[in-house]
C-alpha cells in the first residue's frame, strides 16, 4: 500500500490549553452523556466536528455538517488547530491495562492511497448505510479527515515498530490519559529516511480493515466527487499485527422486542444443534458464581475452537451452547467460505437469530430488535441488569474472534456480519487533523443515499 507522510493540523495549546480536552473518541462510540461532557470539558473539543448536536431548526442551510465546516474554517483562522510546519508519519502509542495485565499497542498515521476493495485493502465487516451517509456528509461538507481508518498489516521484520520505539524517546506532541485509564501519545517522524524506511516496508503490503469501515468507504466515494489528487489519499492509523498491544475483544447482542419470546422454547429449539449446559443459581452469591461459571466454560471451549456462546435470559441460570457439529453452517450457508462458516458470529447470526428467533438479515440491521455491546468491564453485568430490569429479553455473550479467523475471512474476499469484533483500545479522533481543500458545501450539496448505497458491496 502507499503511504505518505504530511503536514498535520493539531490543538494548539497555547490556545486551547490542555490539548488531550479536545481530542474525542470515534463518533460512533460517542453516547448522548458522553457528547454532552465533551461539549463541557473544552469548548475546542472535536466532538462539536464530528457529532454535533442537532437543533429542530436544521434544514439545508443550517445544520451539523454546515455548522462542522464553519468551525473547522473558524479554528484554523483563530489559530485553535495550527497545521504542523514539516511533513511527517506520526507514531501513536498507547498503553493500557486488561484483566490486570498492561499492554503497549503502536500504530503510525500516515497518508495512505485509496484502494478499491481487493488484494490491496481488504475490509471484513458488513457496514450500516445510515453510518456511511452521515460520514460523507460530514466529509463533503468540511473536506477534512477528523478520525482515522485502523488498518492492520504485517511485518515480520517490525520496521515501523523499531522507528516508533525510538521517537518515544523524545517530547511527546500530547499526551494525556483517556476515561478507560488508557494513555494515548503521539511523537513525530520527520527524518526523511525514516519516513523513507517506512513508506518502503508498507509498497508491498496489502491491509485489513480494523475499524473504520465507514470512513473508508466515504473516502472512497469523496474521491469519486472530488476528482482532485488530494481526494486519493486518507489519513489512516496502521498497526503491525505481529505485536502483543493488538487486542480484539467481543461484541455482545442484546435482543429486546420479539413478540411471544419464550426462554424454554430458545433453549427445547438449541438442542437440535447445541449442546446447552446450565449454571442455574438461587441467590446473588450464587448467581456470581454461575456468571463466572459460564464465562469459564465459554473460554475453555474457545481455546478448544469449538463454537459456544453464554446465555442469559432471567430465568435463575446462564446457559452455554456449544455447537455440535460444524458441518451444520455447511448446507445452511454453501456459498460462504469455511473460514466464514466457523465464525461464532455467523453461526449466532444465521443458526440462532435468524433460524430460532426469526430475525431475518433485513431485521438484524434495522436496529429494531439487537443491540451491539462492546465488551468494556463493565459489559455484562449491564447487559445482565438490563434482562433483569425487563428492557431486553435475551442477552448472547461472544467470545472474541480471533486474528487468524479474520485472515481467513478477508482472504477469501468475504465480511463479517456487522460488529463482529472490538479492537481495543479504540484509536482516537483529533489526535491529527487533514484537511483536503478549503471546499466547502450545503448538506444539499452532500452526497444521497443512492450515491452511498453503491458502495454497501
Amino acid at each position: 500500500m502507499q503511504v505518505e507522510p504530511f503536514k498535520a493540523f493539531r490543538f494548539d495549546a497555547s490556545v486551547v490549553g490542555d490539548a488531550g480536552d479536545c481530542i474525542a473518541p470515534p463518533y460512533d462510540v460517542i453516547s448522548d452523556a458522553q457528547q454532552e461532557q465533551l461539549y463541557q470539558r473544552n469548548p475546542y473539543n472535536l466532538v462539536r466536528i464530528i457529532k454535533g448536536k442537532l437543533s429542530s431548526q436544521d434544514d439545508g442551510e443550517d445544520n451539523q455538517y454546515t455548522r462542522a465546516a464553519t468551525l473547522l474554517s473558524d479554528w484554523i483562522d483563530e489559530g485553535v488547530l495550527k497545521q504542523d510546519p514539516d511533513e511527517a508519519i506520526y507514531a501513536y502509542e498507547q498503553d493500557f491495562k486488561l484483566a490486570g495485565k498492561r499492554y503497549q499497542r503502536y500504530s503510525f498515521i500516515a497518508l495512505g492511497k485509496l484502494e478499491e476493495f481487493g488484494d490491496v485493502v481488504k475490509p471484513h465487516e458488513e457496514v450500516f448505510k445510515k453510518a456511511m451517509i452521515d460520514r460523507f456528509n460530514l466529509k463533503q461538507a468540511t473536506s477534512a479527515d477528523f478520525g482515522l481508518v485502523f488498518m492492520l498489516y504485517e511485518d515480520p521484520r517490525k520496521v515501523a515498530e523499531m522507528i516508533m520505539e525510538q521517537a518515544s524517546f523524545s517530547k511527546p506532541l500530547i499526551d494525556f490519559v483517556d476515561e478507560q485509564n488508557v494513555r494515548h501519545r503521539l511523537f513525530a517522524i520527520s527524518a526523511k529516511e525514516k519516513i523513507q524506511k517506512i513508506v518502503d516496508m508498507m509498497s508491498n503490503q496489502s491491509c485489513i480493515i480494523a475499524d473504520g469501515h465507514h470512513r473508508y468507504t466515504t473516502g472512497l466515494r469523496y474521491a469519486e466527487e472530488n476528482n482532485t489528487p488530494a481526494a486519493r489519499y486518507q489519513m489512516l492509523a496502521f498497526a503491525n499485527v505481529l505485536q502483543n498491544g493488538l487486542i480484539v475483544l467481543a461484541t455482545h447482542r442484546i435482543v429486546y422486542n420479539l413478540g411471544g419470546f419464550d426462554m424454554k422454547q430458545l433453549l427445547s429449539d438449541l438442542e437440535e444443534r447445541f449442546d446447552v449446559v446450565e449454571f442455574g443459581f438461587d441467590s446473588a452469591r450464587a448467581k456470581t458464581q454461575a456468571r463466572q461459571d459460564m464465562l469459564d466454560r465459554m473460554r475453555a471451549e474457545h481455546e478448544n475452537d469449538k463454537n459456544a456462546f453464554g446465555i442469559y435470559a432471567s430465568d435463575d441460570a446462564f446457559y452455554v451452547a456449544v455447537l455440535k457439529d460444524p458441518r451444520a453452517m455447511d448446507t445452511v450457508v454453501p456459498d460462504k467460505s469455511p473460514g466464514w462458516r466457523t465464525l461464532d458470529v455467523s453461526i449466532l447470526h444465521t443458526l440462532i437469530l435468524e433460524e430460532v428467533l426469526g430475525l431475518d438479515e433485513e431485521k438484524q440491521t434495522q436496529g429494531k430488535n439487537i443491540q451491539y455491546v462492546k465488551d468494556t468491564p463493565t459489559a455484562i453485568d449491564d447487559s445482565i441488569d438490563r434482562i433483569d430490569a425487563g428492557r431486553a429479553q435475551v442477552a448472547f455473550f461472544m467470545n472474541p474472534v480471533k486474528i487468524q479467523q479474520l485472515k481467513m475471512v478477508t482472504d477469501a474476499g468475504e465480511r463479517m456480519p456487522q460488529k463482529s469484533t472490538y479492537f481495543y483500545p479504540k484509536v482516537y479522533s483529533g489526535l491529527t487533523i487533514n484537511k483536503l481543500t478549503d471546499m466547502q458545501c450545503t448538506v444539499a450539496d452532500c452526497g444521497t443515499e443512492s450515491k452511498i448505497a453503491n458502495r454497501e458491496s
